[in-house]
């Protein structure tokens, strides 16, 4: 089923990440990507800076191929940015896993990614990509594509997402299992306790969900 992710990196972990050290009141905004033969080109608006050559402020930011000036209005700027792929960032790693990216927002604090899969298991994949590439994202929210939101995701923690969609990606539900606790922890960056932690809570509330409008039968 396809689903949808709002994940979050550090500010100064993404290409354009240090430019608010020059401009810490600004948002930078990405409205789309489109894959080029080598290259992703967003274009993207800046927002809050009174800044005459807004070019050169962007222009010699790591992963930054070329930057140009495309539209402005009042202390707003739109720019056209080409990446260049040989640089390892989330960026590169969306268009590597072929993950479609929604929208993008950054601010001082952190940048705020929404992300598109055709199934949980393309969310997961991006992630462990992330994960070996040093990319410190954190997952926030994980809802598949249905007409009602459900109160079952609304129940789960962040951890405890991540930890199921791992561990059903990774087949440790199958019968045999294909993978152990230790390997889903060796993923996840915790013990293998923590994973059992997150696990038993995680089918907890998801049971408590699903069954709390349940009548009992009786014989």
């Amino acid at each position: 089923m396809a689903t949808e992710a709002t994940f979050t990196v550090p500010s100064d972990q993404f290409p354009l990440g240090t430019v608010f050290e020059q401009l810490p009141d600004v948002t930078v905004e990405l409205e789309r990507i489109i894959p080029a033969r080598d290259v992703v080109i967003p274009y993207f608006w800046v927002r809050g800076t009174p800044v005459d050559d807004i070019e050169g402020t962007f222009r010699e930011h790591p992963g930054v191929e070329r930057i140009e000036l495309v539209d402005s209005v009042a202390d707003e700027y739109l720019l056209r940015v080409e990446w260049a792929l040989d640089y390892d960032d989330v960026l590169t790693t969306l268009t590597e896993t072929k993950i479609a990216l929604i929208k993008a927002t950054g601010t001082n604090q952190q940048w705020t990614f929404e992300i598109r899969g055709d199934a949980r298991s393309d969310i997961s994949n991006f992630q462990s990509r992330c994960r070996e590439l040093n990319i410190p994202i954190t997952l926030t929210e994980l809802r598949a594509l249905t007409p009602i939101e459900t109160t079952t995701e609304a129940a789960l923690t962040e951890a405890q997402q991540e930890a199921l969609v791992l561990a059903y990606n990774r087949g440790y539900f199958n019968s045999p299992r294909d993978v152990t606790m230790e390997g889903l922890g060796s993923e996840l960056d915790i013990s293998h306790q923590a994973v059992a932690s997150r696990l038993r809570r995680g089918i907890k509330h998801i049971l408590g969900s699903t069954l709390s409008d349940v009548e009992p039968q009786t014989q």
